[in-house]
């Protein structure tokens, strides 16, 4: 009997599919694409029509010979890979591929991975869509272009290795722009005025801070120095204090609608900590599926890649259900949530994301996930229910209080208070409300004041990007897709571009010259509209609205162009050198300050003669250092020559001084004071990866392989005996994922 043959891009999907579908069905993997642009050539045929020249990877050559097979002795062949535009892509491949009767061949898309969404797919296949598929090869044509031509530019002018992109150098030149306003940021000085007061009636004081000067505002910089705040301390010496009003209202607080791919990423950022990378790897794996015991493989969430936040009718009514039995009659809404998408651009008339199935609690499904796919899930599921719950309701409290003395202003101070009176969906999803108690107070009612203190404060700068903020920025831009930005993050980042310094985001020297360079010379490459308007063609595309070639053409001729001017006019000294008064110790020649992939260093003129190269600092003011060489008392294990202390991309090494006839080097470790739990006889030193995030490991590695992403602080849990380790947010946590113990540091 000849069997229905279903095509999905990944195995841990086909797999769970498989266990929906009958014997008659086979469900097998594509492996993502099957076909692909040339890796080491242009693949574009720029003088017809931008035609790609597409061939089937070396990876892919095996599974695209098992397709074929499979392909021909099947019934019906279904293309059932994801539901947006790179997935119309991959169906269509692999159409192409199979070069079969068109008859046997149907598209089905659904939006969950459950036998009900499969099945109803199934009933109702369709052919693919060849707008999309338009879509997504003009925009898999122009990064090409674009990064086939910049990138060999910049190796050729700054320095090898180096790339540029489309999006890439739209969100590098962000976070340098960001860096050079901080950098040029002038603080201001101003003053706060903040009375501690109680009524006379009994001891429970409250703060009240300034906000009027006999009945005017006072804006932010009213009190712009110490003279001017001790100026109204002064008139408050003798004030007699009494409320002027009170008003009281209750806050209806709306829970914010469920999860587009933008919002996870920046909420899984801002609570969890996770890369963007990270929250979109574990979302896939959720919406693949995980053995749930008795229910089998199942998938955990609907489609992570979407723009809308609508539900599907069925979820409202099982989400209302669940929250009625857990949580209350009145904790539902009647009638269910409805949400308006506002992204700019918004496409992909998909779901929110949500749990497929509500009952799926994150504690029911605790103990079939890791501790990182279980945090995700819970976010998930809690920002979904609390989507379709009643409003948190508070009362509010808002006093203003006058203070004159004799001959003085009359001066307005405002208390507020709030209450929550109904907790509403912050039962399960909570946000930064808090209660802020006052006591009773009445209009007229005299006060008295403990204590009136003058606080300064200085504006600050703009802070630098998170992972949360910068995909915030680029969705309001209309930069890119939300689709693009986790890889887009992870390759500034990988590239040298970006450093992480904790959550935070700073652009390394490369990135500031290749910025400089680019909005230079290429300023149409790096423009925040021109970047927003070519997503508007894309999908004006994706809707059969344009033609993808004339878009493409009218993009390139111009680029290149002024690529072919700009290869003649820039020399590669005057971007990526500086002279200096250095003399080469080794030939006697002038040595220039060099940009290399991994920063700044200080070369000899005479290369390739000779190689002599320096490592550099840049001291304060720009001011560039020459990193002596520091000499150890340790000698080199193969020559016997000292050992000398050397800085590189991933910190400090020793290195032998006769380099570079001998190349002996050896890592220097950071000891932090703790013995390896695990041995018992190495010591935890501080270590980096190859993509220089650092981790903590015994010092016997490999002869011992203990190791954490955390710094252990030296302190036993006291519930499990593992290694405390220090946490975000000022706290310590048990180094085992299973314990749940946790402490805030006390700085007292």
């Amino acid at each position: 009997m000849k069997k229905q043959l279903v095509i999905v891009e990944s195995p841990t999907k086909a797999k769970t599919i498989s266990k929906f579908l009958g014997k008659k069905y086979s469900v097998m993997s594509s492996f993502g694409h099957v076909r692909d642009l040339p890796k080491n050539d242009l693949g574009v045929d720029i003088e017809h029509d931008f035609k790609p020249k597409y061939v089937i990877p070396a990876k892919s050559r095996k599974i695209a010979s098992d397709l074929k097979k499979a392909a021909k002795t099947a019934e019906t062949i279904y293309f059932a890979s994801d539901e947006d535009r790179e997935g119309e892509a991959i169906s269509w491949h692999l159409r192409e591929l199979l070069d079969t009767e068109p008859e046997k061949m149907r598209r089905i898309t659904f939006h969950e991975i459950t036998a009900t969404a499969v099945e109803e797919a199934l009933q109702n296949p369709r052919e693919i869509d060849l707008d999309l598929v338009d879509a997504q090869q003009a925009r898999r044509v122009l990064d090409r272009l674009v990064g086939y031509k910049l990138s060999p530019f910049l190796w050729r002018k700054v320095a090898r290795g180096l790339s540029a992109g489309r999006v890439q150098s739209v969100v590098v030149r962000l976070i340098v722009e960001r860096e050079q306003e901080i950098k040029a940021f002038k603080p201001q000085e101003y003053w706060s005025i903040e009375a501690m007061l109680k009524k006379l009636s009994d001891d429970i004081a409250f703060a009240a801070k300034l906000m009027k000067k006999d009945g005017a505002a006072l804006d932010k910089f009213a009190l712009a120095d110490e003279e001017s705040a001790q100026t109204v301390l002064a008139d408050l010496k003798d004030a007699a204090w009494k409320v002027d009003s009170v008003e009281r209202k209750t806050i209806h607080k709306k829970p914010l609608p469920p999860f587009t791919t933008s919002t996870l990423q920046q909420e899984a950022n801002n609570r969890l900590n996770f890369s963007s990378k990270q929250t979109m790897t574990l979302a896939q794996q959720l919406y693949e599926g995980a053995e749930l015991g008795e229910r089998g493989a199942t998938g955990l969430i609907t489609y992570m890649r979407t723009d809308s936040v609508n539900l599907a009718e069925k979820f409202l009514k099982e989400a209302a259900d669940h929250i009625r039995a857990d949580y209350g009659e009145d904790m539902a809404v009647a009638g269910g949530r409805r949400y308006t998408t506002k992204s700019k651009g918004a496409q992909e008339a998909h779901e929110a994301i949500r749990p497929t199935d509500v009952t799926i609690t994150p504690k029911a499904a605790a103990k079939h996930l890791d501790s990182r796919q279980l945090k995700l899930y819970d976010l998930i599921w809690r920002r979904a229910v609390a989507s379709q719950m009643a409003d948190a309701d508070l009362d509010t409290v808002t006093a203003d209080i006058t203070a004159s003395g004799q001959g003085a202003p009359t001066y307005t101070f405002r208390a507020s208070g709030s209450t929550i009176v109904k907790k509403g969906f912050l039962e399960v999803y909570e946000s930064e409300t808090k209660e802020t108690l006052l006591p009773e107070l009445k209009d007229g009612e005299p006060l008295e004041a403990e204590s009136v203190e003058p606080k300064q404060h200085f504006t600050e700068p703009p802070a630098r990007y998170t992972e949360a903020s910068l995909v915030k920025t680029l969705e309001e831009n209309g930069i890119g897709r939300p689709s693009t930005y986790a890889p887009t993050i992870s390759t500034v980042i990988d590239r040298g571009y970006v450093e992480k310094d904790g959550r935070k985001l700073t652009p390394t020297e490369l990135a500031t010259l290749v910025n400089d360079l680019l909005v230079t010379h290429f300023p149409e490459i790096v423009d925040y509209q021109f970047t927003a308007k070519m997503e508007e063609n894309l999908d004006d595309i994706a809707a059969g609205e344009k033609e993808w070639v004339p878009i493409i053409r009218d993009f390139y001729g111009p680029f290149a162009e002024n690529l072919a001017k700009k290869e003649k006019e820039i020399k590669k000294k005057d971007v990526a050198e500086e002279k200096t008064d250095e003399v080469c110790e080794k030939c006697g020649k002038p040595m220039v300050i060099k940009m290399g992939r991994y920063g700044k260093f200080l070369a000899c003129t005479g290369f390739p003669e000779c190689r002599n190269t320096k490592p550099i600092t840049t001291g304060e003011g720009g001011k560039i250092e020459i990193d002596k060489q520091e000499e150890t008392n340790e000698k080199c294990e193969k020559c016997g020559k000292p050992m000398i202390v050397k800085h590189g991309r991933f910190g400090t090494f020793l290195s032998c001084s006769g380099y570079p006839e001998c190349k002996s080097v050896k890592s220097i470790q950071k000891k932090v004071g703790v013995k390896c739990p695990k041995c018992g006889e190495g010591e935890i030193v501080e270590k980096k990866t190859r993509k220089g995030r650092t981790f903590y490991a015994c010092s016997r590695y490999p002869k011992c392989d203990f190791a954490l992403w955390n710094r252990p602080n030296g302190e036993k849990c006291p519930k499990c005996g593992n290694l405390l380790v220090l946490a975000k947010q000022d706290t310590v946590k048990c180094s085992d994922k299973q314990c749940d113990y946790e402490r805030t540091i006390d700085k007292s």
